[in-house]
């Protein structure tokens, strides 16, 4: 006798994933989600809270478009599970400005024009910030270094590293007071803006 296939058999049950419920602090926003723990941080981050900053290129952890700065450090979205980043800070391209006030090294990155197509900038720009945030001062060698897992395909990062290196004097003109978007309150600060 020839059987039928079981429809909402064994292979039904693999398909379905149990939803768990995860805490994400997200550019300073607390969010409750129910999602599948093999779900990327990047998907959670694109479908389910809108921020589309963070691009989905490779998809392979190849390409350094999707970095985004959990607790502080540089991870590539598309290769972390979004239920690891429980409990951590998660800082997206979203929020590195303060409001309409473009953060130094946003503004250093339009001033030395190493904003081309735009597609690897906000990449760039969280991996620029991670570095400053720990070395208010870098070198050429530890900004290309900093940026070594991203790509562009435009400027040949030239633009790109002296941006990273310039964006503390953009900063410096009134020391003292915390950078607007920043994680800590490093030696390139200037006052808040609008306040």
């Amino acid at each position: 006798m020839h059987s039928e296939p079981q429809v909402g058999g064994a292979l039904a049950r693999a398909d379905a994933v149990a939803k768990r419920l995860v805490r994400l602090e997200v550019n300073g926003a607390g969010y409750e989600l129910a999602i599948e723990p093999r779900r990327s941080l990047l998907e959670v981050l694109r479908a389910d809270l809108g921020l589309t900053g963070t691009k989905e290129v490779c998809l392979l952890g190849a390409c350094g478009a999707c970095t985004v700065l959990v607790a502080g450090r540089p991870v590539l979205a598309c290769l972390t599970l979004a239920v690891a980043c429980e409990g951590k800070p998660i800082v997206t391209i979203e929020g590195v400005a303060d409001g309409h006030a473009l953060h130094p090294l946003q503004r250093a990155f339009v001033e030395k024009g190493a904003v081309q197509c735009g597609f690897c900038t906000p990449g760039m720009i969280l991996a620029g910030k991670a570095l400053l945030d720990r070395n208010p001062h870098p070198t050429a060698a530890e900004a290309a270094e900093a940026i070594s897992g991203n790509l562009c395909r435009c400027t040949g990062y030239a633009q790109i590293v002296e941006a990273i290196v310039s964006a503390p004097s953009l900063a410096a003109d009134t020391p003292g007071q915390p950078l607007p978007g920043t994680l800590d309150s490093g030696p390139y600060l200037m006052p808040e803006l609008g306040e």
